[in-house]
């Protein structure tokens, strides 16, 4: 039997994780702020799928409850198949338009969260000779668009080394780099979500992103355009990618 491991469990992305990873039978360790919330989405899954669910509600921003959950994967007798680091949030105003707080619990979030569980979940993996990680990355990793894209740029360079470096021990690693996804994602940073063919459905997202895991690949990047707007951005001085900057703000 198959235990993943999602943060940010209970909405978007990583709510899409959850039903997708239990309707192929894994046992779900869901983790996320919100218990109450938590609870609803495991006895949902748990009606639906008939899979176990365990729930660990935990703020990523507090060591504490970091550490909980890096314990919980670095059981040896409760072994976690499969880490997905989707937990995250952006920031709608400019860098300097926001407090230096705020900005350090979205590095917490986005970044020391996944070095921290990436570690506790890596060694036991290795150990066992199988296992994987997927980290949400973004496109935005792929553009000058403030501290988010400076965040996601070290998520996939981490996820790059680590998938050369742990492969040949068993455990895949991937980055998922989602665009723009309908999920709660924009309405928690208070702008407007939108609806054209640059938004992918998170259901098709995720399906992508496990079909590319399976197959070893580093990197997932669901959708044509997304995969062209990477391939431009080699050809596109970054003062012209500068322009993005507004991008998904409004």
């Amino acid at each position: 039997m198959t235990t993943s491991l999602i943060t940010g469990a209970t909405a978007g992305i990583g709510h899409e994780y959850a039903v997708q990873l239990a309707a192929r039978g894994d046992d779900l360790v869901l983790v996320a702020r919100d218990a109450a919330r938590l609870e609803e989405v495991a006895e949902e899954l748990r009606r639906a799928h008939r899979v176990e669910v365990e729930v660990l509600p935990a703020d990523l921003t507090d060591r504490e409850a970091l550490a909980r959950v890096e314990a919980r994967l670095a059981d040896r007798d409760r072994p976690v198949d499969l880490l997905v680091n989707n937990a995250g949030f952006g920031l709608k105003q400019r860098f300097l338009d926001n407090s230096a707080d705020d900005e350090t619990l979205m590095l917490e979030v986005l970044v020391t969260s996944v070095l921290r569980l990436s570690h506790a979940a890596l060694g036991p993996m290795a150990e066992r000779g199988h296992g994987g990680i997927i980290n949400v990355s973004s496109v935005a990793a792929f553009l000058p668009r403030g501290t988010y894209s400076a965040a996601k740029a070290w998520v996939n360079q981490f996820s790059e080394w680590a998938h050369l470096e742990y492969r040949s021990r068993g455990v895949k690693v991937m980055a998922l780099c989602p665009g723009f996804t309908k999920t709660e994602f924009h309405q928690r940073m208070e702008v407007t979500r939108g609806d054209g063919f640059m938004w992918l459905d998170a259901d098709f997202l995720v399906r992508r992103s496990l079909e590319d895991f399976e197959k070893g690949r580093a990197y997932s990047i669901p959708g044509a355009q997304y995969k062209a707007i990477i391939a431009l951005t080699r050809a596109i001085p970054n003062r012209a990618l500068r322009l993005t900057q507004s991008m998904g703000r409004r």
